[in-house]
């Protein structure tokens, strides 16, 4: 699913919306589109397990009934986790940070460490990234509230006490605060290559884990 564009999810979610027979709600006009709102969603190639969005339905509807029915009709891949009700409509305003998984192929954990030292060191980390408004020039450093390493071996997983010698995919877990323009874990990524030559053996692969408001022990979920 991480290969699916955010147009290529809507355009899935509406098709499961009428499958399963939910009485959505329209917008009025000549063209009536389900009123279907979406927060922030991941770039193609970056999977996710923590999307919200909001349904607005003419009719009232067990939360779970409306988890059971799109979930028998939406395709592999798309998983509704919980429903709510929500008076207040999407709660993109207490979406104020992320936490982000980032697998790098054929890196030891010990030169992803040293990396991953002098960007934290950094008082700033200015990179670019073409937008649809054109080329933007944001922070990376000051998105960040916390990075750290992981190594994943035949092993297992450790944190801090890992051996160069274990051969394995080295991860990174970053919560990233929402910006604006928005700092990814690409931009991210790409600050840590300006301050060292050491790059993965394969591109990386992304994953949100959590999305949230941020409290003391990083993302809280909703």
């Amino acid at each position: 699913m991480r290969f699916a564009s955010q147009l290529d999810l809507a355009r899935a979610f509406e098709r499961g919306v009428r499958r399963a027979g939910l009485p959505i709600a329209y917008s009025v006009g000549f063209t009536p589109h389900p009123k279907i709102s979406y927060a922030g969603g991941v770039p193609t190639g970056v999977a996710s397990e923590a999307e919200y969005l909001s349904l607005a339905l003419t009719s009232r509807v067990e939360t779970t009934s409306v988890r059971e029915r799109l979930n028998a009709a939406l395709p592999d891949g798309i998983d509704v986790i919980a429903v709510a009700e929500d008076t207040g409509g999407l709660p993109a305003s207490r979406l104020t940070a992320s936490e982000w998984q980032v697998a790098l192929p054929g890196l030891t954990p010990g030169s992803a460490a040293m990396v991953v030292q002098k960007f934290l060191a950094l008082d700033e980390a200015p990179v670019e990234r073409l937008t649809s408004k054109g080329m933007r020039r944001m922070d990376a450093r000051s998105a960040v509230v916390t990075l750290t390493v992981l190594n994943f071996s035949l092993h297992g997983a450790c944190e801090g006490a890992c051996d160069d010698s274990d051969v394995g995919t080295t991860v990174l877990r970053m919560v990233l605060r929402h910006t604006v323009p928005a700092v990814r874990p690409d931009d991210v990524l790409n600050a840590l290559r300006d301050v060292s030559d050491v790059i993965p053996a394969a591109p990386p692969l992304i994953t949100r884990l959590a999305q949230g408001s941020l409290g003391e022990s990083g993302v809280v979920k909703l």
